[in-house]
């Protein structure tokens, strides 16, 4: 993860981190930032994440912040990775979002602001909620704890790596 610069505002729980879009083009690849900064989404089935196993957290690729964990991730066979809720709810913000003819609520990470995804009222129990996001919005970082070893993994392997073929 690169330097994560840029003005910091404390407001509520979560600092804000504030940046021009010339310091965001900057920062993150095309395809980062037509999704993150100007609402865009990823293809189905083309992301990073969407068949996704291992063990860990998801962060916003933008600020760095945690949003959602593997526990809290299924496969709704949308296309895109899902998720019943957020790791803390104070890390991402919803709001109303009626573009492209329908009304939906987005889901942005309550740090920086970048356009994850959207959630819906269509996702298992207990929650119900299915937060829709997109891959290349997201990073994730591998869970260190011999606690949380994928199935099958030795003691001693918590390397941090991931496979490609995950």
């Amino acid at each position: 993860m690169s330097d994560r610069l840029g003005a910091m505002v404390t407001c509520g729980l979560v600092d804000k981190l504030e940046r021009s879009d010339e310091e965001w083009r900057r920062e993150l690849t095309p395809e980062q930032f037509e999704v993150t900064r100007r609402g865009g989404t990823e293809r189905p089935f083309s992301g990073d994440y969407c068949d996704h196993k291992a063990v860990g957290a998801y962060l916003c690729v933008c600020c760095g912040q945690t949003l959602f964990g593997s526990g809290e991730k299924f496969d709704s066979g949308s296309g895109w990775p899902s998720f019943v809720a957020p790791l803390d709810p104070d890390h991402v913000k919803l709001r109303s979002d009626s573009t492209q003819g329908m009304v939906r609520t987005e889901v942005r990470c309550a740090r920086c602001d970048a356009h994850l995804g959207h959630v819906f009222p269509d996702g298992p129990a207990p929650s119900g909620d299915r937060y829709c996001i997109n891959s290349v919005a997201l990073e994730h970082r591998l869970e260190r704890s011999s606690s949380a070893r994928p199935p099958g993994a030795a003691a001693g392997d918590v390397s941090g790596r991931e496979d490609e073929d995950e």
